[in-house]
């Protein structure tokens, strides 16, 4: 009888451990702000949303003056509604200077190449739609690259995008 009550807490442990990090997990994948600037519906849902493009903005967080344009695809219907529907790796990025900006140190000499800037989850849990930086020091350019990844496979599926950086006016 002990042994089947050593083996219950075990397994109750082992239990609230995997809920545990799966919470973290989803905390840690909450999305950097963006803004939604409009969207397009691709498929009407008889029950729930339609499938749609959003486009959404957001601002680097590291550097001022450099704003990306974020466009993926969202599955409406019931399970888009109620957020348990995945999202398909469809994604296009494009960014753009639209202001004076001034690299961080850390950026030139290239120690934050392939840092977050921006994630969103794309299904309930595992998969999620990120923004990575890197930066050209040869051509003087920002190189910003959108991809979707899980957390067993992830997808081919990318975009780029470059800010050459010039005087702003």
């Amino acid at each position: 009888m002990a042994n089947a009550t050593r083996t219950s807490i075990r397994n109750s442990l082992f239990n609230t451990i995997i809920i545990s990090n799966v919470i973290l997990l989803f905390l840690l994948s909450i999305p950097l702000h963006a803004e939604q600037i409009g969207s397009v519906s691709t498929k009407f849902k008889l029950l729930g949303a339609n499938d749609k493009i959003v486009i959404e903005a957001f601002d680097d967080p590291d550097i001022k003056g450099a704003t990306c344009y974020l466009s993926r695809a969202k599955t409406g219907g019931v399970s888009g509604a109620v957020g348990i529907a995945e999202d398909t790796s469809d994604a296009s990025i494009a960014c753009r200077q639209v202001g004076p900006i001034t690299l961080p140190a850390e950026i030139k000499n290239g120690d934050a190449d392939g840092d977050e800037v921006f994630k969103k989850s794309t299904s309930l849990l595992f998969k999620s739609l990120q923004v990575v930086r890197f930066y050209d020091p040869k051509r003087n350019v920002l190189i910003y690259l959108t991809y979707s990844d899980r957390i067993i496979e992830g997808s081919p599926k990318n975009s780029i995008s470059t800010i050459p950086i010039m005087p702003w006016r």
